[in-house]
């Protein structure tokens, strides 16, 4: 299956889970019984999607013979928006292990960005047992809320709530901008993909988004960890990658230099490269 635009929206299906919300995803089947199977979790921002997050990703693992399972986020995407929930970090992991279950995945290797870093070491520090290994790129949940709010994008972003008159086209594709160091990465293909998925999305995730600093828990992670951090991320400082290399058990940081916030957006094959390694390797992270 080559996975484009238009054979991720065709192939994507819907379920209603026992938390109440119609979730939308895509399953790419492992090229056997014994394939590994990897979860990508999303970040968050308006308009924000599995696809526009990891559509540089999704083929190479999947042609690594990996089973591979990419969704949105309640609130994001095509799932469900409720106007009514608190989105608390319990509320997001809560909706991944229902999603699990339902898929029958016991156990999977999590890719988290951002916000989805964060509900992926949420989820491990929940259910250690079914989190095998975890690939985050500038995950969330490691610092106090006052320090993300103080980033130069999460700042911009905030700026314009999900829903105003003042949120333009134009504004949207500045704020995409932040996102990353090299400006070209931001088409004209991903601001239409981000922007029809605004025009479905309410202010209420940003409003009410609560995330715990995990910092003093990551010890509790048994699994292997392999992390990616841009040096000229806007969103979620770098100081993140110096956490994790000192509060997690078996981990690996990867800086980039020129690099924002989307290290699989602007450095895919280094990206798709190393995890390939990390996932192939043994369980004690090795390659």
């Amino acid at each position: 299956m080559i996975i484009d635009s238009q054979t991720f929206l065709a192939s994507g299906q819907f379920v209603d889970l026992p938390c109440g919300l119609r979730t939308h995803f895509i399953e790419i089947p492992g090229s056997d019984a014994a394939a590994k199977t990897v979860v990508f979790v999303h970040g968050s921002g308006p308009g924000a999607s599995g696809w526009s997050n990891f559509q540089a990703n999704i083929q190479e693992f999947a042609d690594a013979g990996n089973r591979v399972v990419v969704y949105d986020l309640p609130g994001y995407g095509d799932t469900d928006k409720p106007t009514d929930a608190i989105y608390t970090l319990d509320y997001f992991v809560d909706h991944l292990r229902e999603l699990l279950d339902h898929l029958t995945i016991d156990q999977a290797i999590l890719v988290g960005n951002s916000l989805g870093g964060a509900i992926s070491l949420g989820l491990t520090l929940a259910h250690p047992n079914r989190v095998t290994k975890l690939i985050l790129m500038a995950a969330g949940g490691i610092e106090e809320r006052e320090v993300y709010f103080a980033m130069s994008g999460i700042q911009a972003m905030v700026a314009y709530p999900m829903g105003s008159p003042a949120f333009t086209r134009e504004v949207l594709g500045t704020l995409l901008e932040r996102l990353v160091f090299d400006k070209r990465h931001v088409t004209e293909q991903l601001i239409s993909q981000r922007w029809h998925i605004l025009q479905q999305q309410n202010a209420q995730v940003l409003a009410t988004m609560q995330i715990p600093n995990l910092t003093s828990r990551l010890k509790e992670i048994h699994c292997p960890v392999l992390a990616f951090w841009g040096r000229e991320d806007e969103f979620c400082p770098v100081s993140g990658a110096l956490t994790l290399q000192r509060e997690c058990r078996q981990v690996k940081v990867i800086t980039q230099s020129q690099c924002g916030h989307w290290v699989m957006v602007e450095h895919p094959e280094m990206f798709n490269r190393e995890a390939l390694e990390f996932i192939e390797g043994d369980q004690n992270g090795t390659h």
